[in-house]
This record gives structure tokens, sequence and C-alpha cells, in this order.
């Protein structure tokens, strides 16, 4: 019995351990190659490249005024249609003047008697029948009287409110017998057959809007593209925006353009000639600067850049990438460097 308890441990024994190097040699296998991840790339090639900006503005008025009277009084009379195009010079209303009429003609009466006065005593004066002094006093009442004629004449004169321009008059806010002051608001007038694109561009493109660069925009619920020239913009950088702000004048015949419209516009500073420009999605933000990632003998590169232009999808690369280069543009919050990948290439489409 004994005998064969031995034999059956050692039996066991050459069994266990047969099962256990099994099992060491199926562990400590080497591994194959880890699979090439696919991904999105484009090929880095040279071309022409249209410098623009991009950016949003408002339309505005060629002028605007808001139509309000200088004096207070009663409206005698409107002469104008709301919505209506008034010329330069024409009466948009009236303010009862019955009052300063009175004033005037009694002014005028007043006037002749101070003449006929300041006459005979000129004849006296030459004769030596009054003193200087007589003769002054008399001369200086009448032009008092002148005076406040001219006064009163001016008065009546803003009895009329007149169109300072040529434009669209808006909604009128009074009615004929209604009393109006300084501070009542009649309408709103704008000249509107030229309008004013107002927009702001980013502090490093200050220098490079000039006056007569042409500005191309589109406005909401339009599908035709206008065309603006600059002619002016703010002499200093706004410190908060870090923007500088820019007008263009646009012809506007059929006024189809409104004052107050939101408008996208793009300003053409000319066309860059061989050069590379990559999707805006490849570019990394380092620390040290950008990088791209590019695809080198199958695997995954790092490579420092340094950038120009940027359009809306596009980013001009200056220095780092020579034509040929792969770049990958997917993927690339996954893909290490070192990483083994296996590029699929897109067409390279420019703005």
């Amino acid at each position: 019995m004994r005998v064969k308890f031995i034999l059956f441990v050692s039996a066991f024994s050459v069994v266990t351990a047969c099962t256990k190097s099994d099992e060491s040699t199926s562990v400590t296998a080497p591994a194959g190659p880890p699979p090439a991840q696919p991904v999105k790339a484009v090929v880095a090639v040279t071309g022409s490249l249209d410098h623009r900006i991009e950016a949003t503005g408002t339309i505005l008025a060629n002028e605007e005024v808001e139509i309000r009277s200088e004096i207070a009084g009663r409206i005698t009379g409107i002469y104008f249609k709301e919505g209506d195009i008034v010329n330069a010079g024409s009466t948009l209303l009236t303010i009862d003047d019955r009052e300063l009429q009175a004033q005037l003609t009694k002014t005028n009466l007043s006037i002749d008697l101070a003449s006929d006065d300041e006459q005979r005593k000129k004849k006296l004066l030459d004769a030596g029948g009054i003193s200087r002094e007589e003769y002054d006093i008399a001369r200086n009442y009448l032009l008092k009287l002148e005076a406040d004629k001219q006064l009163l004449l001016t008065q009546i004169a803003k009895t009329k409110v007149i169109a300072p321009f040529t434009g669209n008059i808006g909604l009128r806010y009074v009615s004929e017998g209604g009393y109006v002051s300084p501070s009542t608001l009649i309408a709103g007038l704008q000249q509107t057959h030229l309008v004013k694109l107002e927009f702001s561009v980013p502090e490093k493109y200050a220098s490079s809007i000039q006056n007569g660069a042409e500005v191309n925009f589109t406005v909401e619920g339009d599908g035709h593209t206008y065309t603006a020239k600059v002619y002016a913009r703010e002499p200093k950088i706004d410190p908060q925006t870090r923007s500088v702000k820019v007008r263009a004048l646009a012809q506007n015949p059929d006024r189809n353009l409104l004052p107050g419209a939101f408008a996208r516009l793009a300003i053409n500073l000319g066309t860059v000639a061989e050069t590379i420009v990559l999707p805006s999605e490849a570019i990394i933000p380092a620390i040290s600067g950008q990088t791209v990632m590019l695809v080198r003998n199958g695997v995954a590169t790092v490579q420092p850049v340094k950038t120009g232009i940027r359009t809306g999808t596009t980013t001009q690369v200056t220095e780092g990438l020579v034509p040929g280069d792969t770049i990958i543009t997917s993927g690339l919050l996954t893909v290490r460097p070192g990483m083994p990948v296996k590029p699929v290439i897109m067409s390279d489409k420019k703005d």
C-alpha cells in the first residue's frame, strides 16, 4: 500500500507540472504589433490663398434725424404722409403763428414812427437845434425796434418745420390740432438712397483697412450680395474690444437695405501665392506655440508649426511643413506620438 501511494503522488506531481508548464507558456508568449488606427489626413500642397477678413456689421442710414419743433404751439397743418419721400426744404408741419404775426405788425408800426422821429432829429441835429445825445437816443431806439423785428421773423420762421434733407419720413406721432413742444417727437427722417455699413475688425488688421477698400456683404432674408467702399474709420483702437470701428458707404437706389439690418461681410486684402493651407482642425494649440500631427513611416509624429492667415475653416502654415507632408485631421485627442496610424487621405478644400 505504501508503494502505491508513492506512485500516485508522483503521477499527480507530473500531471500538475505539465499543466503549469502549459499555462506559463501561453501567458509569456510574445504579442503581435498593435493594429494601426485609421485617421483622416490631408497632404500638404502649395497654392494661392485669398486673404480676407470676415465680420458682422449693421446697416445705418446715410443721414438720420428726429423731426421736432423748435418752438411750442398748436399744430395748424401736417404736409407729409407716413413713409413718403420728402424733398429737402419742403414744409412738413406748421404751428399757429397768429400771436407772433400780431407782434410783428405792432413792431412794424413802431419802426415807422421811430424812423420818422429819427429823420426829424437828424435834420435838427444838422441845423444845431438838438444835441448829439438826443439824436443818438432816437437812433438807438430805432435800431432796437429793428432788432426786435428780426427776432420775431426768426420765431415766425420756426413755426414751419422744414425737411433738412431729402429722405424717407417715418411714422408720425402727432395730429393736426395737437400741441407740440421742442421735446415732442413728430417723426423720423432717414436718407436711405445711400446707406452706411458699420463694422469692427481686430486691431491687427487696423493698418490693412484703407479708404476705398471694397467690402462685400449680405443681409438676412436677401440672397443678393451688395458692395460698399470704406470711407472712414475710428482713429483709435477700442481698449475694451481690441478692435477698430470702420464705416463703408453703399448705394441703395431701390432702398432694399433697411437701417438697423444685420449684415455679414468680407473684405479682400489680397492674394497670397505659393503657401500651404490646412483645415483649421489640424492645428493643435501647445504651450510653446502650435503643432500638427504628421504621419511618417506609418506612425504619428508631432511637428511644431507657425501659422498666418485664418479664415472660417482654414489656416495658413508659414513654417514647419513642406509640400508632400501628410497631416492628421481627425482623432487628434486619441492619437499619441509613435502610435501606428493608417491615414485616409481627404480632399483639401480651401475657402
